[in-house]
């Protein structure tokens, strides 16, 4: 049988026009593959984005605001007593910065523990609701005998006293917070635990030389 030069002109045009069709379905599976590859690395950078933002938190975090809450608490409380019991006007002015700083701390910790929905300690200075935790395993902490103490104290003898007490308050407070930031996750708590190292550091030596100590 012979094939004229016009049935084979036609053919060859429909086999290129196949392999062309099969090309360009070819290339367009693959971008969409390509498009859906990226679009699960996009969506995971974002997840992983969203996370960052959010601040993770780990145990050490949630144990450093319910313990650093009271601690803070009774700082503040002691420093309350320093406007009509000292006699020194340094005293008065480091009381009246301890309770600033510290006041705002104790309101930014409730915060997060609320919002990771975990218990908040009592407002008065205690760890009574607190199961399984109380004052004494927080370091730096006074007991009732010694608050009551201070409590009547004024002058020259609260003085020495508040100084006193309030060396070994900053101490527990730095262990804690040095603490929080080797362990800690949440990026404002360790933060925060990072300022009160430097802070109550500077403060303890300030403290140090009031009662006469280098």
């Amino acid at each position: 049988m012979t094939i004229s030069p016009r049935t084979l002109t036609r053919r060859a045009a429909l086999i290129a026009a196949t392999a062309t069709a099969a090309l360009v379905l070819s290339a367009c599976g693959g971008s969409s593959a390509d498009s859906s590859s990226d679009s699960g690395r996009a969506s995971a950078a974002s997840s992983t984005g969203a996370d960052v933002a959010a601040g993770a938190h780990n145990a050490q975090d949630v144990a450093f605001a319910q313990g650093m809450i009271p601690h803070h608490q009774q700082a503040v409380q002691m420093a309350e007593l320093a406007a009509g019991r000292a006699s020194s006007a340094q005293v008065k002015d480091l009381a009246a910065r301890i309770e600033k700083a510290q006041g705002p701390e104790i309101t930014t910790m409730t915060g997060w523990l609320k919002s990771w929905g975990e218990d908040v300690p009592a407002s008065d200075g205690s760890m009574s609701s607190m199961p399984g935790m109380g004052s004494s395993s927080m370091p730096g902490m006074m007991n009732a005998k010694d608050m009551d103490h201070l409590k009547k104290m004024s002058g020259k003898g609260f003085d020495s006293m508040f100084l006193t007490m309030m060396v070994e308050h900053h101490k527990g407070a730095v262990t804690m917070a040095n603490m929080e930031k080797s362990k800690g996750t949440y990026g404002a708590a360790t933060s925060m635990a990072g300022g009160i190292v430097t802070t109550q550091n500077a403060e303890i030596t300030e403290m140090n030389k009031m009662l006469g100590k280098s």
